[in-house]
């Protein structure tokens, strides 16, 4: 299975805008980005998209982040407006082939390097 490669995050003011990118999921059934909260917390799925289109989001990002994916560049997008300091940590993207697409870790197998997307107040 081929790696998942990030791109894109780094240090904006509240209010702005960041895009992460994320190529390599192929034709996985779910795919995802999650938030990592230094130090030592757990990962929090913020958005999904199923291979049919679907998508699901974290109550605190609706409205704000939006995911989607370019089939043809094999690339998963996460499009970050309106950024907010409690938005801060390091984001990762997932892939993973079960049939129920959710942003529960469990679901996905393959992982990106993660990318740091820092909010100042």
């Amino acid at each position: 299975q081929a790696r998942l490669v990030e791109s894109g995050g780094g240090s904006v003011r509240a209010g702005g805008s960041l895009k992460l990118s994320c190529v390599g999921s192929g034709n996985s059934r779910c795919m995802a980005w999650f938030q990592q909260k230094p130090p030592g917390e757990g990962r929090v799925g913020v958005a999904s998209i199923s291979s049919g289109g679907s998508t699901d989001y974290l109550d605190s990002v609706k409205g704000r982040f939006t995911i989607s994916k370019d089939r043809a560049r094999d690339t998963l997008f996460l499009e970050m407006k309106n950024l907010r300091p409690e938005d801060t940590g390091i984001y990762y993207c997932a892939a993973g082939d079960s049939w129920y697409c959710s942003r529960i870790r469990n679901n996905f197998d393959r992982w990106g390097q993660g990318a740091q997307v820092t909010v100042s107040s």
